[in-house]
């Protein structure tokens, strides 16, 4: 694992592009407050720019670095959250501009698998986590259902093939008007 991280590392900071297994399901992703390398997953997934990716932190504490004040009602359902959740945070900073969408958001999530949490405590800095592949393409239920061209167009893949992730997408929350949590993804 430690040769995956290292790889992955570099190519992070060199603003390149990776696929790598989340908690969810296999990621492509690359630095989130790199405004390139953030471009290259829209033209390499042919995703409009105006449809928002999710970030990756590995904790709440990277989480203060790109959101000023953290609702206490999220954190405390964060605490007692029993799946990955990804949450919709107003007036982020910090992060790359084509990451955060037209109305001032952006939807983060503190991951929970163990070579992402590694990989982003290492390299000190939120990543970009979109499914890995095409939009409009279903999203890969594991790594051999990957698309072999987008495997090609990435910089790096991590070796970890067999990998589990839970397979399925994150819920998506955030706090409405009047403070409470709606659900926008279950």
């Amino acid at each position: 694992m430690k040769e995956n991280i290292r790889k992955a590392l570099k190519t992070l900071a060199s603003g390149e592009t990776l696929i790598y297994p989340t908690d969810t399901i296999w990621g492509f992703g690359c630095d989130a407050t790199n405004v390139e390398a953030v471009e290259k997953i829209y033209k390499i997934k042919s995703r409009p720019d105006s449809k928002s990716l999710i970030i990756l932190v590995d904790g709440m504490e990277m989480l203060q670095k790109y959101i000023d004040t953290i609702p206490e009602r999220i954190e405390k359902f964060l605490d007692n959250a029993n799946r990955p959740t990804t949450v919709i945070y107003s007036d982020p900073k910090g992060l790359a501009k084509n990451v955060v969408a037209s109305d001032n958001t952006v939807a983060i999530r503190i991951v929970q698998n163990d070579f992402c949490r590694d990989l982003i405590e290492k390299f000190g800095k939120a990543i970009v986590s979109t499914s890995a592949n095409f939009s409009g393409v279903a999203s890969p239920d594991g790594f051999d259902e990957i698309d072999p061209l987008l495997l090609k167009k990435a910089d790096y893949i991590v070796n970890l093939p067999a990998a589990q992730t839970k397979n399925t997408a994150s819920q998506i929350i955030k706090l409405n008007d009047r403070g409470e949590i709606e659900f926008l993804r279950k």
